[in-house]
């Protein structure tokens, strides 16, 4: 008899794991053709633009995001002639890559275009070809994304205002755990891949010394394999120790540098319950009620 497939997660769920991971708010999607400088040829990926971050995911229904790419520092935005008929292509010239984008069709490309332009440059693009009602979306966009970021700059310099506070106060106020970020020992954390696949295959944990942290992966290749790997804190950047130790600012760059690196293949350990949607339990909280619901002594 074969293994039940997974349900396949509901429309609200999706978007609230993809919000949970990202921290970002959503201002567009849809399918784009993306070649990277990385890639040998192009790649069919449903696109989301949070804040100023395209996030890449293998379709329309996956949780998480396989790439992303940060286009703050966008230089310009320019349009090529396809060849290909009913077919926009778009190069984005940023300072370390340019990216091509093609859409599934012009109406699309103008959109994405209007869009990309609106969170770079903060100002509306005048030179759009689109309709009055997707003219005011790109304005309401425009002021979403103003006020997200004077709300993020915001946060530390009235820290800074108070008393000479330790950067970590509100670092974590910016930058909250990763989502497969777990309080859990070694022990519980191996379980929790093992009895529970589909949930992911890769948690964050504190490290031994709870000072640094710990990243435990469970990967199929010929027979299921249990690893770990050491992610130490260093100044305000993480290092992870590899052969060739890998330095990063962030523990979400930590997360990323792993499916990157796997192409995918290793996916953050994400627990969640229909009720639990709503609201953002705490760190120690999301530890002890995943051991309480998944049986972990």
């Amino acid at each position: 008899m074969m293994a039940k497939k997974p349900p396949k997660p509901a429309p609200r769920k999706i978007f609230q794991e993809r919000l949970k991971i990202t921290a970002l708010p959503l201002y567009f999607e849809g399918f784009l053709l993306v070649k990277r400088s990385e890639y040998q040829e192009y790649k069919h990926y449903w696109t989301e633009l949070r804040g100023t971050t395209l996030f890449f995911y293998t379709d329309k229904k996956s949780t998480i995001y396989v790439d992303k790419l940060d286009i703050i520092d966008l230089t310009c935005l320019t349009d090529q002639n396809s060849t290909e008929k009913n077919c926009a292509k778009i190069t984005l010239v940023l300072p370390k890559e340019e990216v091509q984008l093609k859409t599934e069709n012009v109406e699309s490309g103008e959109e994405w275009r209007g869009f990309i332009l609106t969170v770079t440059e903060l100002s509306v693009p005048l030179h759009v070809s689109l309709l009055p009602g997707q003219i005011i979306r790109l304005h309401e966009v425009l002021e979403r994304e103003k006020k997200r970021r004077i709300e993020t700059e915001r946060i530390p310099s009235s820290s800074m205002e108070k008393e000479k506070e330790p950067i970590e106060d509100y670092v974590d106020v910016l930058n909250p755990m990763p989502a497969c970020f777990y309080t859990v020992s070694r022990k519980e954390a191996t379980e929790m891949l093992e009895k529970n696949p589909s949930l992911g295959n890769m948690i964050l944990r504190p490290g031994s010394d709870s000072r640094n942290y710990s990243i435990t992966i469970r990967q199929e290749i010929d027979m299921p394999r249990i690893k770990h790997y050491k992610v130490m804190s260093v100044g305000n950047n993480y290092t992870i120790e590899l052969e060739k130790p890998v330095t990063l600012p962030n523990l979400f760059s930590v997360i990323d540098y792993f499916m990157k690196e796997t192409r995918g293949n290793l996916r953050p350990f994400i627990y969640s319950t229909d009720e639990t949607l709503g609201q953002e339990p705490t760190i120690e909280g999301r530890g002890e009620r995943l051991k309480k619901n998944l049986h972990i002594a």
